[in-house]
C-alpha cells in the first residue's frame, strides 16, 4: 500500500469537514478529485475508509486507524517544513563553534549572549575537545565555525579577519622583572612560566618570541583557568603571558604589572574560518561583526551595552 501526505491530509480534512464538499474548499481541489482519490486509497487498502450513507460522513474503524496517523505524522511534517523555510530565511540553523584560542572564552561567551537575544532559533555550541583538530573538523562539517589566529590556505574556507591583540606580559608587583619597561625573550630564562595547557607552538610566547630566539623558561606549569593563572601569578609563584583582553582589569591592580612583550610589542590578529557557502548566512554574518567589536569594547575597558 503507498501512502503519500496527500492521503493523510484528505482524511483528516473530511474528518474535520464531516463532507466532501468542505473538504475539497479546504484542500483547495475539486469535489470530483477528491472523492477520485479516496477511491483510490480504499482501491489500495481494500477496506473502506468512511461510511457515506451518515450525514457528517464518519470514519470507519480503518478510517480511524489512518486519522490517528495523520495526527501523529502530519505535525511532524509541518514543523519539519517551517524549520526548513527558517533555514532558507536564515532565521534558524547550527553554529558549533571550535576554538584554537584557550582564553577566547574570556570574550566568546559576551558574544554569545548577545548573538543568542537576535537568534534565538540558531542551534549554538563549544566544541573545545577539538581545539587541535579544529580545521579538519570544519571541513567534515563536525564545526561550522573556528576561532584561531594561524590562517591557512585551504580550499572552500574563509578566514575572517576578527581583532588584533597583544600578548602581554603578567607578573607580580614584587617581582623583579616589574621594574622592566618591556620583557625580552632572555628575561624567560630564570622564571617559572605559567601557561595553559595547549602545545606550545599554539601559545603565543612560544611561538613568537621564545622558540625562534631558542630560550628556554626555567620551568612551565600548565594551568588550566585564567583566574588560576592570574592567582599564581599575584602571588608570585611565577610569571605568565596573555592576551591584552584577559589582563584588562589587573591593569589597574596593586598586585599585578603587565609589560609589552619586547621594545616594539608583538601583536596578534584573530581570525574565524567558516565553510564559504556558509560565511554569508545573516546569522554567521551577524556573528562575526559582534566577534570583531565586542572584544575590542573588552580590550579598551568599555561597557558592551
Amino acid at each position: 500500500m503507498h501512502i503519500e501526505f496527500r492521503h493523510l491530509r484528505t482524511v483528516k480534512a473530511i474528518h474535520e469537514a464531516g463532507g466532501l464538499a468542505r473538504a475539497a474548499e479546504t484542500l483547495h481541489i475539486t469535489q470530483s478529485a477528491l472523492s477520485h482519490q479516496i477511491k483510490g486509497l480504499e482501491d489500495q487498502a481494500g477496506v473502506e475508509l468512511f461510511i457515506r450513507k451518515t450525514k457528517p460522513m464518519r470514519l470507519t474503524a480503518a478510517g480511524m486507524r489512518m486519522l490517528r496517523l495523520a495526527e501523529r505524522i502530519l505535525p511532524e511534517i509541518t514543523a519539519m517544513e517551517e524549520d526548513f523555510r527558517s533555514l532558507r530565511s536564515g532565521k534558524s540553523g547550527r553554529l558549533h563553534i571550535a576554538i584554537e584560542c584557550h582564553a577566547c572564552f574570556e570574550w566568546l561567551f559576551p558574544v554569545l549572549e548577545q548573538f543568542r537575544q537576535s537568534w534565538p532559533e540558531v542551534d549554538v555550541d563549544i566544541r573545545p575537545g577539538l581545539s587541535f583538530d579544529a580545521l579538519p573538523a570544519l571541513g567534515r562539517e563536525d564545526v561550522d565555525l573556528v576561532v584561531s589566529s594561524d590562517p591557512e590556505n585551504i580550499p572552500f574556507t574563509d578566514f575572517t579577519p576578527l581583532f588584533d591583540y597583544d600578548p602581554v606580559f603578567v607578573a607580580s608587583s614584587a617581582h623583579p622583572l616589574a621594574s622592566k619597561e618591556y620583557i625580552d625573550a632572555a628575561d624567560f630564562r630564570d622564571e617559572m612560566l605559567i601557561t595553559y595547557p595547549v602545545e606550545r607552538t599554539r601559545l603565543d610566547i612560544f611561538s613568537q618570541l621564545l622558540i625562534p630566539a631558542k630560550v628556554e623558561p626555567r620551568a612551565i606549569r600548565q594551568v588550566e583557568l585564567t583566574a588560576v593563572i592570574l592567582m599564581l601569578v599575584a602571588s608570585n609563584r611565577g610569571v605568565s603571558v596573555l592576551p591584552d583582553w584577559v589582563v584588562r582589569e589587573v591593569r589597574y591592580s596593586s598586585d599585578y604589572v603587565t609589560r609589552p612583550i619586547t621594545k616594539d610589542g608583538i601583536t596578534r590578529r584573530l581570525f574565524a574560518a567558516t565553510r564559504q557557502e556558509e560565511t554569508t548566512k545573516p546569522f554567521m554574518a551577524h556573528f562575526l561583526r559582534l566577534a570583531s567589536t565586542l572584544p575590542v569594547k573588552l580590550q579598551r575597558g568599555e561597557s558592551l551595552l
